[in-house]
């Protein structure tokens, strides 16, 4: 798993990023990828990496421990 904070997620088009804090990269996240109800801005959460259609997508994002 991966940790990260969330940078940006826009709740009524579901979808945001995420910005890895090992190595800041962002990472797109949809709404389908999210293991909680919700999540916002400067939260702290781990997630998983998949191969999407624009690249790797932020998955199986759930809020850190």
């Amino acid at each position: 798993m991966k940790e990260g904070v969330v940078k940006f997620f826009n709740e009524s088009k579901g979808f945001g990023f995420v910005r890895e804090t090992a190595t800041g990269k962002e990472y797109f996240v949809h709404v389908t990828g999210l293991l909680v109800d919700n999540i916002y801005e400067n939260d702290e959460v781990t997630f998983e990496l998949k191969e999407g259609k624009k690249g790797l997508n932020a998955v199986n994002v759930r809020l850190a421990k």
